[in-house]
């Protein structure tokens, strides 16, 4: 376990877990957690071992969204300091949107601003089913900045996202489900089991192969078919080099001898590292 000043982090061989920790503020995001939060990234990188990273909350909250106080009304008065404050924030989240590894958001309460852009930017995410969901920048005179209209843009049809952005109404993880803003709304007392039981589906794959999974879909949603069609073949070409073309000589081998079934399950690792 690091222990940072608000973030915590447990790096377990593939897995790595972050904790979101200032519970007496709901997990709001102040400038030593954007400080801590772009260190708690370098840690999981430098190991070199983890496949997934799961985001979630200490507490009852994920995240109630950026310190107001801290991050805007304090350093206001001084644009330089204004400016790098909140410079470190949209960096992490950046970081954290093309992190190499599979990144799951695990929303065990509160997701306001902030903790909904991260919900939003994490490739998966799991929540609770009474989790409250929000956008309350307009109740305060601004629109969700910092891409917290991205998030919303990127994962609600169009109707849903601009009510919520509108109207700074809130919506439950049941809703969330519904929407598309998360894979999978679940009882509290079972999410720790369905956040593990998708890491444990993650974390057996080819590491390269979830990297370069999820570069080619970002690329190819902003491209027509024959160019995504060119792409996705040229990143083929770079992952049979840098794998040691292991889909064919391993995973296709282990199909030929039909020691397992693709569409049920996945070829073994530990004959590939051998």
């Amino acid at each position: 376990m690091i222990t940072l000043d608000t973030v915590n982090v447990e790096i377990d061989g593939p897995k790595a877990t972050i904790y979101l920790n200032r519970p007496g503020k709901k997990n709001a995001m102040n400038p030593q957690m954007h400080l801590d939060m772009n260190e708690a990234l370098d840690a999981i990188e430098a190991a070199g071992t983890v496949k997934a990273v799961v985001v979630t909350g200490s507490g009852d909250s994920f995240s109630s969204g950026m310190d107001l106080e801290e991050c805007f009304l304090q350093p206001f008065d001084d644009p330089q300091l204004f400016y790098r404050t909140n410079l470190v924030a949209l960096n992490w989240f950046k970081r954290l949107k093309a992190f190499p590894a599979v990144t799951i958001a695990k929303v065990n309460g509160y997701a306001f601003g902030g903790g909904f852009l991260v919900a939003g930017i994490c490739d998966l995410a799991i929540t609770t089913e009474t989790a409250k969901f929000g956008l309350s920048e307009i109740n305060f005179g601004i629109f969700p900045a910092g891409g917290a209209t991205w998030a919303a843009t990127h994962n609600l049809p169009r109707k849903q996202a601009l009510y919520y952005i509108l109207t700074g109404d809130t919506l439950t993880g049941r809703q969330a489900e519904t929407y598309g803003l998360v894979n999978k709304a679940v009882p509290a007392d079972q999410l720790d089991a369905e956040t593990d039981r998708i890491v444990g589906r993650i974390i057996n794959k080819n590491p390269i192969t979830l990297e370069l999974a999820k570069q080619v879909y970002e690329r190819t949603t902003t491209m027509d078919l024959p160019a995504s069609i060119d792409y996705d073949q040229a990143k083929l070409w770079e992952l049979s080099r840098l794998s040691g073309n292991e889909w064919i000589n391993v995973a296709l081998k282990q199909f030929e001898k039909r020691d397992y079934q693709p569409g049920l399950s996945t070829y073994s690792r530990v004959e590939a590292a051998s």
